[in-house]
């Protein structure tokens, strides 16, 4: 076999075998296949796509490059949700202490974030003393026990994937449907849970733009999911502004505990109940949808999620206290106003111009060298279809780096549009995507 006649077959638009594509894996992770190469096939693949079958055998390929996690030690049907990103996007803070506090077993492994703000870990670490590293067998012992861990993912996990998003990242060949849904979830079937629950966002701080896009990124990941026989359920979320008011890592832990207390904001609070509603019936601890909003309610209501938080960030060797005491986070030396510059309806919040303006004061990375600020952020007072005077506080910025400021300011009032007619704010949730059906809302 050559990799000279599969870069010619996928240009000539024919579909690629499992062994063809399992050789041109393997071989280009252990660097036996040139850069030169591994570009004009992905180019090829970018321009002529992948069918279904294509992309599950890429998927699974991409999967055994690396590490398999093997979680059946732990007891009951193990779930995982990921989300595809986007700004005041701490979801997993909030929703794995809710789903683990019904009796769900929630093994997690999160990333960092590269851009807007901070990822899941990097979050979690604003809590002081809080590891993300964790043996294997504390990892599983954990869940058992305290049925929730969360942990970094180990270098050896999806080799082929770090490998191939470099080489994609500068040829051009990053927005492609099946690579895409194949590099999510070669590392979410290769961290070994029995469920996933897919959260892809959509709209202007989301990485699919479109609701076409979003769905067919949805379909693709739920289909290679269901093809390895692990259930999969997608839904489709806005991300065309902030999710909750919080941007900024420890300024989003806050947000995340506030909504375990019942105190959270309307679009974050519907959000874990949805997610974590489709969780407990992935899981089977809820026999369906209403079952499982009933469930996930009474658990922060009784105040069973926010126990649970404490457990997971004690035995992660963090700071309980922090619950009830958010002083013992990162905090910033200095909090300013930013004022609306006219009145009118908001119609629109940029989320990326928001997650870029909380890059500049130090909540988020432009390279992967730089090192966070955890305590800086915004927090929004005002949000989609809300009326504003002029003068009007439409955010507090919270930084340590003055210079920054006037930069950070400009950004963000940019991102707010106000009309002077009344607006409605858009729907949170577009759809959800199954095995057998797309249900859009």
């Amino acid at each position: 076999m050559r990799i000279y006649d599969i870069i010619k077959k996928k240009r000539d638009s024919q579909e690629l075998t499992k062994a063809e594509i399992d050789f041109f894996v393997e071989k280009y992770s252990k660097g036996e296949i040139p850069d030169y190469q591994a570009s004009a096939l992905l180019m090829a693949i970018y321009l002529n796509k992948m069918n279904k079958q294509e992309t599950v055998y890429l998927t699974e390929a991409m999967m055994k490059s690396g590490d398999v996690i093997d979680l059946s030690d732990i007891e009951g049907i193990k779930v995982d949700k990921h989300s595809t990103g986007g700004v005041g996007d701490k979801t997993t803070i909030a929703l794995a202490p809710l789903v683990a506090a019904c009796g769900a077993p929630v093994a997690k492994m999160s990333g960092r974030g590269l851009g807007h703000t901070g990822g899941t870990l990097d979050k979690l670490e604003a809590i002081p003393g809080f590891s993300i590293e964790m043996e294997a067998k504390k990892f599983i012992d954990s869940v058992n026990e305290h049925k929730i861990a969360v942990c970094g993912q180990t270098a050896s996990i999806a080799v082929a994937d770090k490998k191939m998003y470099a080489l994609r990242d500068v040829t051009a060949t990053v927005d492609n449907i099946s690579l895409i849904a194949a590099s999510i979830m070669c590392k979410k079937l290769a961290s070994g849970a029995n469920a996933i629950l897919l959260d892809v966002k959509t709209g202007d701080g989301a990485f699919m733009k479109t609701l076409d896009d979003s769905f067919e990124l949805a379909k693709a990941m739920v289909d290679i999911g269901c093809g390895m026989n692990r259930e999969t359920i997608g839904m489709i979320t806005d991300m065309d502004e902030p999710l909750g008011f919080a941007v900024g890592n420890s300024l989003e832990v806050i947000e995340a505990i506030e909504t375990l207390k019942g105190n959270g904001p309307k679009d974050f609070v519907m959000l874990c109940e949805t997610l974590g509603a489709y969780m407990l019936v992935l899981a089977k601890v809820a026999k369906n949808f209403d079952e499982g909003i009933e469930k996930i309610r009474d658990a922060i209501s009784s105040g069973k999620a926010l126990e649970k938080l404490k457990v997971f960030i004690e035995n992660q060797g963090g700071d309980k206290n922090i619950v009830d005491d958010y002083s013992l986070l990162p905090t910033a030396s200095k909090i300013v106003e930013i004022k609306s510059p006219k009145s009118g309806y908001i119609s629109k919040i940029e989320a990326e111009e928001v997650g870029v303006s909380a890059m500049i004061l130090g909540a988020g990375r432009e390279t992967k060298e730089d090192i966070l600020d955890l305590s800086a952020g915004i927090i929004l007072t005002k949000k989609v279809g809300d009326y504003v005077n002029e003068g009007d506080i439409l955010a507090h910025m919270h930084l340590n780096k003055e210079e920054k400021l006037q930069q950070a300011k400009e950004r963000f009032i940019a991102a707010y549009k106000i009309v002077d007619e009344k607006v409605e704010p858009k729907k949170l949730v577009y759809g959800v995507v199954t095995k057998d059906e797309i249900k859009k809302f």
